[in-house]
C-alpha cells in the first residue's frame, strides 16, 4: 500500500505543478484492455462510465488491474451521485473524473463525497481501498492529501463561472469538453468553431491564473498533435480512447474491404 499511496502522491503533486501528464482511457470493461494500456507508461488510466455499460463490479477490476500494472486509476463518474462516489472510492480508485461541473456548489459536493472528515463527509468503511482492513489506519490518515479531483467544464455556463471553480484548493485541475461546450452554445458537434474555441482558450488562461492543470482528450493523438495541445497550454493530454482506437481501425479496415 505504501509504494502506491506514494504513486497517487506524485501524480498529484504533477497535476499541482502543471507538469506534462498523460492519461490512457477505457470504455469497455475487459480488464485485458487496461493491463495492454497499463504497459505505456502512462500516468493514469481514466474509466468511462458516463458513457459505456461498466457497472461497479467492472470498475473495481479495472481498477485493480491498472492498480497491479503501477497505473493510477481515476473513473469518470457518470453523474453527481454520492452513492457512486463513496462506492468507487471504497473499490480502491486514486481519484475521481467529475462531469458537468457547473459551478461552485458541485465543486463542494464532491469535496463533501470524496473526502474524509473533517474536510469531507466521506463514510469509513472497510473494503478493497482499505486493504480490507489492513491497511485502514494508513489509507484514511493519508486518503484527503492524496487523492485527485478532475472537474469537467463542459457548458458555456461553467465557462462564465470558471474562476469560482478553480478557487477551490481540493480541485486538482479541469478537463475542457469541447463536444458539449458547442451544444450548450448551440452549435452542437461543431468544435472548431470559434466560439468553441474561444471557451476553451478561457478555461485554459483561467487554469493559468489559479495554478491548475488543464486537459483535453486527443481522439487520434500523434506528436503534431499533442505538441499543438501543449502549445496551446493544455497540461494534461488524455490519448485517445479504446473505443476510439477501434473505431478508427474499424474505418480502416472498411475502406480496404470495400477495395477489395
Amino acid at each position: 500500500m505504501n509504494s502506491f499511496i506514494n504513486k497517487r502522491k506524485i501524480l498529484k503533486k504533477k497535476f499541482q505543478n502543471r507538469e506534462k501528464i498523460f492519461g490512457s482511457w477505457t470504455s469497455l470493461a475487459h480488464p485485458s484492455i487496461t493491463e495492454i494500456f497499463s504497459r505505456t507508461g502512462a500516468d493514469f488510466l481514466g474509466i468511462d462510465l458516463e458513457h459505456s455499460t461498466i457497472n461497479q463490479e467492472q470498475s473495481q477490476r479495472i481498477i485493480a488491474t491498472a492498480q497491479a500494472g503501477g497505473t493510477v486509476c481515476l473513473p469518470r463518474i457518470s453523474s453527481h451521485n454520492p452513492e457512486m462516489v463513496r462506492r468507487l472510492m471504497d473499490s480502491g480508485a486514486d481519484g475521481m473524473i467529475v462531469p458537468m461541473v457547473q459551478n461552485a456548489d458541485d465543486v463542494e459536493k464532491m469535496i463533501a463525497w470524496m473526502k474524509y472528515p473533517p474536510l469531507g463527509k466521506r463514510g469509513f468503511g472497510v473494503s478493497r481501498a482499505q486493504g480490507y482492513g489492513m491497511d485502514f489506519a494508513e489509507y484514511t490518515k493519508t486518503w484527503n492529501d492524496s487523492s485527485i479531483m478532475i472537474g469537467q467544464i463542459e457548458s458555456i455556463g461553467a465557462v462564465e463561472r470558471i474562476d469560482e471553480i478553480l478557487s477551490y484548493k481540493e480541485l486538482d485541475g479541469v478537463m475542457v469538453g469541447p463536444y458539449d461546450i458547442s451544444g450548450s452554445l448551440g452549435i452542437p458537434g461543431q468544435i472548431e468553431h470559434k466560439k468553441v474555441i474561444e471557451a476553451g482558450k478561457r478555461v485554459i488562461a483561467a487554469c493559468q491564473r489559479h495554478g491548475k492543470s488543464c486537459g483535453t482528450q486527443l481522439v487520434e493523438p500523434n506528436p503534431e498533435r499533442i505538441k499543438k495541445a501543449v502549445s496551446l497550454g493544455f497540461t494534461f493530454v488524455i490519448l485517445s480512447s479504446d473505443v476510439f482506437l477501434l473505431w478508427k481501425w474499424a474505418e480502416q479496415m472498411k475502406t480496404l474491404i470495400s477495395h477489395k
